[in-house]
Formats: structure tokens, sequence, C-alpha cells
């Protein structure tokens, strides 16, 4: 099989169509991986999901409070994809960042399993790891904080 551009061109459709954000194909001796490039305002659709919870006054002068600490934590670095989260590459491996390690942006700092596909996740972010939210085999959210840079 030969990657063209009309094969690429439908692969691509399929991304868009299922709601994927990356695709990598293996034939002999070539490979392609097709990744999507998602908005930098990842975390926009947990917004929503909060707004109407606010009605109350005490939810109301809360939600600042909790604005407020999280831009003291830092930048986030976000799950692009529901899946299960894995800091390790191996089991029997280093964890790709601890707590207190430096990270530039572009370094893999997670994988995010989801449908048997392995998902490096990159920092975009340089700085400090001040924060892992998750746990070693938790589930994660579209969206959902995995781990702040400062």
């Amino acid at each position: 099989m030969k990657f063209d551009t009309d094969y690429i061109e439908k692969i691509a459709k399929i991304i868009a169509e299922n709601g994927l954000t990356e695709i990598s194909m293996e034939d002999g001796e070539q490979a392609i991986t097709i990744r999507k490039d998602l908005p930098e305002v990842i975390a926009a659709p947990s917004m929503p999901i909060a707004a109407p919870i606010a009605q109350t006054p005490a939810a109301t002068s809360s939600a600042p409070a909790e604005a407020k600490s999280e831009e003291k934590k830092g930048n986030a670095i976000v799950s692009p994809m529901v899946g299960t989260f894995y800091s390790k590459p191996s089991p029997d491996a280093e964890p790709f960042v601890k707590l207190g390690d430096t990270v530039s942006a572009g370094d893999v700092v997670c994988i995010v399993e989801a449908m048997k596909m392995m998902n490096e996740i990159e920092s975009e972010f340089s700085g400090k790891i001040v924060e892992i939210c998750v746990e070693d085999g938790q589930t994660v959210e579209y969206g959902q904080p995995i781990m702040y840079v400062e």
C-alpha cells in the first residue's frame, strides 16, 4: 500500500468524523502518523458545566477563589482525550516526570491510553512540575488537568 495524498486525505476525514486526535499506521517500510491539533482552550468544555451550578451565593463566592488558586498553580497540562493515564512508558520504567522536575515545551510528560493506543502527551510549557493531579492507571476525561507547570 502506498500512502498517497488521496489516501492521507481519507484518513484525515476519518479522524475528523470520529473525533480522533491521532492515528498511526505502518505498512512494511512505510509509516505515517496524522495528528489533529487541538485548540489551546482545551479546558473550555468544563466551564459551561460549572456555570449552572454556581447559582447559589456560596458557590458564586467560592468560584473566583478556585480560579485564583488554579492561577497560582501555573499552566495546566490537560488530557486531550478520554483514556487511562500512565506516568511511565512501561510498568518497570521510571516515570516520565516527577513532582519538582523541570520540563521543556515538547517534552513527553505521560501517556494517555485510548482504544488500545498509547498517546504520548507533551508539555506545551517550559517550567517546573508543581502538581500531578492524577494517579497512575486513573481514567482521565477530555480537558481534565493532568499536571501543572509553573
